[in-house]
């Protein structure tokens, strides 16, 4: 218990601009009214940009998916009798088919086991008790970076278990949670092993190429050797902002504002010897489901290997990972269970996904208005207007050494605020960007590592982030109180030292230490003569 008479610590010019972000936030009303009041202002708005008939041209080819036969982007205006008609006959839709909602329920399906049987406290608790303290913090953040991955496992397994780690340790769960969530959301495009999200980009970046240069190839790789790099140097970054700023920042923490079903007194005690047990039959568990993984994955004949080229990243393995994690967390969790002594049969499997599905219901509720919001902003094309504006800027800047990458990627990080995925943001501003800096000497694989430190360094504070929402409604557990306010302050040294640090590295590796940005990357494009 934190002595009250002690003073308070001085608090610096950095921690006092947190204080007044968190204040200003905090202003705005609950997420869940926010995201109401969100989409109805975009609404409104459309009804302005749509009467200015507000246009850009469409960078991308003639013909392609997606493109008008035009030419241009336009403003889509809502607030007219054909806009009200697709809001209402959408509303169930956009709700039912905002990607996380699914991936969430399913995988909680599988945690709400683990965690009815004990399995996840007692994992915690032999995992943390002992453990150096700032060691569980690299740990944390290294193992967010990792999780990307397997795509969601971060979002919905890895950040709520580091706030129940960092409480069974006496530290602040909210700081548990935000150094998890900038592994995983802030350092998106750092790991030691290509992703799901590589052949995805690298196909954006390939077609952008072939604008210039028709034969032009960019390989899923091509940005391997810096994100291995990346790992290491964002695990560090979120480390020491975790340590030095973050928690200081959040003071002793106060349980009198959380849920008191996650404050388990019995997360500081040793092991019993049937949870010793029981953590045994988990480890059996566990060996099953990662034989049944490569059986699937590993042989040429493997089921869920990519049918028409046989890859194994992109994959229906790893397209469908939410269901690796339902089928881990019911094994696992249902034996260690057997072994303590804590579950007999199917009925108490079924108690534990009720119970898990049970704890979502704020989130549920908060889906329902952020789909809406995210859907509306789609269909007005603000966000590929907004992309489109912020390219052009950077070319009418008429720079062309390498410090131009120092503009663009902070441009690719604003506009990441208002189109927060990767994917679609890449489609719509990569057929300017690349060829642009192609043209003045870059290649297209330094082009695109270059966008990803953008991309994901601000990930972890914008509400367009899809699983922002799923954070939020996770961290109020801890806090009831928590808003906007404080979470964005809470990720903002983290995505400003992201941004700073990651954008200098990469000026030193590409440009004064000449490395290659992945294997058969190079770093700068000649144009061949016609």
């Amino acid at each position: 218990m934190a002595d009250a008479s002690a003073p308070e610590p001085r608090r610096n010019l950095f921690t006092r601009f947190l204080d007044w972000v968190e204040w200003m936030g905090n202003l705005l009303p609950h997420p869940v009214s926010l995201f109401a009041l969100l989409a109805i202002f975009v609404i409104l708005l459309s009804g302005v940009v749509g009467w200015l008939e507000l246009a850009v041209v469409d960078p991308r080819p003639a013909g392609a998916r997606g493109v008008a036969e035009d030419g241009m982007i336009r403003a889509v205006s809502l607030l007219n009798a054909d806009g009200f008609r697709r809001i209402w006959t959408s509303i169930t839709a956009n709700f039912t088919g905002f990607a996380p909602l699914g991936v969430v329920l399913v995988a909680m399906l599988g945690v709400g086991v683990a965690e009815k049987s004990g399995l996840l406290s007692a994992a915690v608790r032999g995992m943390v008790l002992g453990a150096p303290r700032h060691l569980v913090t690299v740990a944390i953040v290294f193992a967010g970076i990792v999780s990307n991955t397997a795509s969601e496992v971060g979002y919905v397994v890895l950040i709520p278990l580091a706030g129940a780690i960092f409480y069974a340790l006496g530290r602040h769960p909210l700081a548990g949670m935000a150094a998890a969530f900038a592994g995983v959301s802030g350092g998106y495009s750092a790991n030691l092993l290509i992703g799901t999200i590589d052949p995805l980009l690298a196909g954006i970046t390939q077609e952008a190429a072939q604008l210039v240069d028709p034969d032009y190839i960019v390989l899923p790789t091509s940005n391997w050797y810096f994100m291995v790099a990346s790992t290491f140097l964002i695990t560090l970054v979120g480390s020491l902002v975790t340590i030095f700023i973050v928690e200081p920042k959040l003071g002793a923490y106060d349980k009198s504002g959380a849920d008191q079903t996650l404050l388990d007194e019995r997360m500081m005690e040793s092991l019993t010897a049937p949870e010793k047990r029981g953590l045994w039959y988990a480890l059996a568990g566990f060996i099953l489901v990662l034989a049944l993984m490569a059986i699937t994955l590993i042989p040429e004949w493997g089921i869920l290997r990519n049918p028409d080229t046989g890859d194994r990243f992109n994959s229906p393995f790893f397209r469908g990972f939410v269901v690796w994690i339902l089928i881990f967390f019911v094994i696992t969790g249902f034996a260690y269970g057997r072994g303590a002594g804590t579950m007999k049969n199917d009925r108490d499997i079924i108690d534990g996904m009720a119970t898990g599905l049970s704890s979502l219901g704020l989130y549920i509720v908060l889906v329902f208005f952020a789909a809406q919001f995210v859907a509306f902003f789609g269909w007005t094309n603000l966000g590929s207007i907004t992309a489109v504006a912020g390219a052009n800027f950077l070319q009418s800047t008429g720079m062309t050494g390498p410090l131009i990458f120092f503009a663009f990627i902070l441009i690719c990080a604003v506009i990441n605020l208002s189109l927060g995925s990767a994917s679609a943001q890449w489609a719509v501003t990569a057929p300017i960007f690349v060829p642009m800096l192609m043209i003045i000497g870059f290649s297209p694989e330094v082009i695109q590592a270059a966008y990803r430190i953008g991309d994901s360094s601000t990930n972890i504070v914008t509400p367009m982030m899809s699983y922002f929402g799923l954070i939020l409604a996770w961290a109020t557990r801890y806090k009831k109180d928590l808003g906007v306010g404080t979470m964005i302050a809470m990720m903002l040294p983290y995505s400003i030292a992201f941004l700073v640090t990651w954008s200098s590295f990469f000026y030193l590796w590409a440009f004064v230490l000449k490395l290659p940005v992945g294997p058969g990357s190079p770093t700068f494009y000649l144009i061949q003569a016609q």
